[in-house]
């Protein structure tokens, strides 16, 4: 199993052999820095912390913790376990064409929505009375149990929440630029920071 970290710089699509057109999301993946080897003897469970990015400024905690490496702006633990020490690089190249990865990210956040855009409801009927209340959500309950139930779809904020898209194919890898092209749409806007899990 392989884990990094990268960015969200947007779609296109890739033509195959047979004519095909395939959407892809590109993806500038790693390289990430292993900051940090966690045993179950001193911390109580296994896990690999790595860094990535480039920060102008660290503030003193981070600059000790990272002293005898470069300053990393982001730093994201895994149980994806392997045989790194602290100050390896991890790659593109630990990724092939065809592995399947799970990608995990946070969503667009659009703010406070409506039910129709936030739920897809369809709304109120356009004639027979309605007027003001086309966009509306309708009943939230009834007499008994004279309470709102709980799970109720309502307006509300919408995204900016974490997403995790599982099963999605590597199709193409370049390995100068760390470029990943992963089939299909992964959660989040361009620059959107990214977990990549192979599974």
């Amino acid at each position: 199993m392989s884990f990094i970290l990268g960015k969200k710089i947007g779609m296109t699509q890739i033509f195959q052999e047979d004519g095909t057109v395939t959407p892809v999301t590109l993806v500038e993946a790693g390289p990430v820095t292993v900051t940090q080897v966690r045993v179950k003897d001193k911390d109580g469970y296994e896990a690999v912390q790595v860094g990535y990015g480039n920060d102008k400024k660290l503030n003193k905690p981070k600059g000790g913790h990272l002293k005898d490496l470069k300053p990393l702006k982001v730093l994201r633990e895994t149980k994806v376990l392997n045989d790194k020490k602290r100050g390896d690089e991890i790659d593109v190249s630990a990724f092939g064409i065809g592995d399947k990865v799970k990608v995990s990210g946070f969503s667009k956040a659009r703010g406070f929505q409506g039910v129709v855009k936030r739920h897809g409801f369809h709304g109120m009927p356009a004639s027979h009375g309605h007027h003001h209340v086309l966009r509306h959500g309708g009943s939230i309950g009834q007499r008994f149990p004279q309470h709102t139930l709980k799970g109720m779809r309502m307006a509300g904020r919408m995204g900016g929440k974490r997403i995790t898209t599982r099963g999605l194919k590597i199709l193409n890898i370049d390995k100068e630029n760390n470029l990943l092209a992963i089939k299909g749409a992964i959660p989040g806007r361009r620059g959107t920071l990214l977990e990549i899990t192979k599974i």
